[in-house]
């Protein structure tokens, strides 16, 4: 179940990044190119937190109950933050983390309700921008890029 699990958190999050780099795509697009706002602009918003979300649920299912990793850092969590990446899996990836999916959220609801055109989009590229930085940073590029089993 853990090999599983972790090797769909780690395909979905290739969607994840990809949700939030065409959101950025697009919210810059529409700004320069002085775009109306219509309700398929916030498509791209709504399928980056959705993909985020199902990501999030599957994070804290393997943080709480599957890992290894986590099982064996809460035994003894002094010597779980002296290990890098042990502190990364249990701290501060999932500070990162959660922290960019707030963000998400934040944009998607902050964007649609600017009073202008460019400044919904501008809004959506600041905060989908942020988002994707904060995923780029919380992301264990050292693992590998693309796990099954």
């Amino acid at each position: 179940m853990y090999a599983l699990t972790l090797s769909l958190h780690n395909l979905l999050r290739w969607v994840v990044l990809i949700a939030a780099v065409f959101a950025v795509m697009r919210a810059i697009s529409g700004w320069l190119g002085r775009t109306a706002w219509t309700p398929a602009s916030a498509g791209p918003g709504r399928i980056l937190t959705i993909s985020l979300d199902i990501q999030f649920l599957i994070g804290i299912l393997l943080y709480a109950v599957l890992s290894p990793v986590t099982k064996a850092a809460f035994a003894d969590m002094g010597a779980a933050m002296r290990e890098s990446q042990v502190r990364f899996f249990v701290a501060e990836h999932l500070v990162i983390m959660v922290l960019a999916l707030v963000v998400a959220h934040i944009g998607k609801v902050l964007a649609p309700k600017a009073a202008t055109d460019a400044l919904r989009y501008r809004r959506a590229f600041i905060w989908y921008g942020l988002t994707t930085l904060l995923i780029l940073a919380g992301m264990p590029w050292w693992r590998p890029m693309f796990r099954l089993g």
